[in-house]
């Protein structure tokens, strides 16, 4: 009577829990990493002008280019300096904890709801204060700074995309969020649409004298 062994098969092996769940699994670990490097290049060069030109007040800003593209104006406005220190250090502050939350996602990292939580409370923070600074920029103060609209432009994406992330996190069988995560794409540029289309029409006046002129 031949006996037939059984070799107990193993059990599945758990897959590892994706590090960023929603519509860029891989992909938002890179946007922190390249948008948190970005704002904080931007942010440190802001800095180094600011104080550069708090010593010479004659000191004209690399991206003072024309009466609209003009740090220098933005600079010296109390807007600038919100909290009794100039607005920039925020953003170093900010931006390298970004940086490094996407280092360490790509680096195979997987990182507990608390710290997404409070990634969440600095990403809605930050896109509700540059809209704030959008909105005196426009209306305002009436001129731009190059630099402060690179730190807008991946303020964005980073506030849209962890949200998503979160969103994943707490309600993973959402089909709404099936839905807006299949057209994740369509609210951000759309955003971004909105947003250039206040600033022409802002300094319309300025644009069509260039154009008349050329």
């Amino acid at each position: 009577m031949s006996t037939i062994l059984h070799r107990r098969q193993p059990a599945p092996s758990r897959q590892p829990e994706a590090a960023s769940p929603g519509p860029l699994p891989r992909g938002l670990a890179w946007l922190l990493l390249v948008g948190g490097v970005v704002g904080l290049a931007a942010s440190f060069v802001l800095t180094v002008e600011r104080f550069a030109l708090a010593q010479d007040s004659s000191y004209t800003p690399t991206c003072s280019i024309n009466p609209v593209l003009s740090c220098g104006s933005v600079m010296t406005t109390p807007q600038a300096a919100v909290f009794g220190f100039p607005n920039p250090l925020l953003g170093i502050a900010g931006f390298a904890m970004v940086a490094a939350t996407g280092a360490a996602l790509l680096a195979g990292g997987r990182l507990r709801g608390w710290y997404w939580a409070g990634l969440q409370a600095g990403v809605t923070f930050g896109v509700v204060f540059v809209h704030w600074l959008i909105g005196q920029s426009l209306y305002r103060i009436g001129a731009l700074c190059p630099y402060c609209m690179a730190v807008w432009a991946v303020t964005i994406p980073i506030f849209w995309y962890v949200t998503m992330h979160n969103l994943h996190r707490l309600r993973p069988q959402s089909r709404a969020l099936a839905t807006l995560t299949r057209y994740h794409s369509v609210p951000v540029t759309l955003w971004f649409v909105v947003l250039v289309a206040l600033i022409a029409a802002r300094f319309w006046p300025y644009w069509s004298s260039l154009a008349a002129a050329g």
